[in-house]
């Protein structure tokens, strides 16, 4: 309260000195003082709206950032969000599932745009025994067949391996070279087994059922929608499933949501 009377007491000392100055000019200068103080004044709130005015232009710049930076953190769908790799779709994955993409290649990843999904197709391995890494760097090195070579195509979204763990190989907005006819419109699970018979032990089981339920809810598909490679090409994969029709309608029965 002390200073506001401090700074009032000297505006009115400034203001006294101000008219006494006034008074004691002849009249051509007075009215060329009253111009000065008129062009003063507007210049003043010339300023005072030119700040105004940046202020305003500063928050309507920072907005338009802030609205940027919130549609660029938004993902479309098909595109992982804990990938580094540009051509991940927007789908968030589950934490069970661990991102190894393979190269892009001619021959199992070749980059074009999965534009829909109508299906999920199991798969077995075929090789017994073996982990889905030791598959998943087989896609990998596909990569590097030389041009003219009698070339092999072969890959797969997912790879459940032997105790469960379930690998991303290929992005999930880009097609992977499993299901013959089906890879323009479907999602592939290749899925590991101990022996020849094919049947997949309870890990590698609960995970596929798992995956798929989410599959399932992220693409708003059906049991009906999900499908083995054999109901594709007549190709006895996944063996069991195939040779046991009972045990994939008990599947079918695990994975309604």
């Amino acid at each position: 309260m002390a200073d506001r009377s401090k700074r009032e007491t000297k505006r009115e000392r400034e203001l006294r000195e101000r008219r006494a100055y006034y008074a004691q000019l002849p009249p051509e200068e007075k009215r060329a003082y009253r111009e000065r103080r008129i062009r003063e004044k507007k210049l003043r709130k010339l300023k005072h709206m030119a700040v105004s005015s940046g202020v305003m232009l500063a928050l309507i710049v920072i907005s338009v950032i802030g609205v940027l930076l919130q549609r660029g953190g938004r993902k479309t769908p098909g595109t992982q969000q804990n990938s580094a790799d540009p051509a991940q779709s927007s789908v968030r994955l589950p934490d069970y599932v661990v991102e190894n993409l393979i190269r892009k290649n001619p021959y199992s990843r070749p980059g074009d745009p999965l534009e829909q999904v109508n299906g999920i197709v199991v798969h077995y391995i075929g090789n017994a025994g073996t982990t889905a890494e030791n598959n998943r760097n087989y896609f990998d090195s596909l990569a590097d067949q030389k041009e003219g070579e009698d070339a092999r195509s072969a890959s797969s979204h997912f790879i459940i391996d032997l105790d469960g763990t379930v690998i991303l190989c290929v992005p999930l907005n880009e097609i992977a070279y499993a299901s013959n006819s089906r890879n323009a419109d479907t999602i592939s699970i290749e899925c590991c087994h101990e022996d020849e018979t094919g049947k997949f032990n309870d890990a590698t089981y609960m995970s596929l059922v798992k995956l798929v339920k989410w599959l399932e809810e992220e693409y708003d598909l059906k049991p009906e929608n999900v499908i083995r490679h054999y109901d594709v090409t007549g190709k006895e994969c996944p063996r069991y499933f195939v040779q046991n029709e009972e045990a994939w309608n008990q599947f079918l029965k695990d994975i309604e949501r």
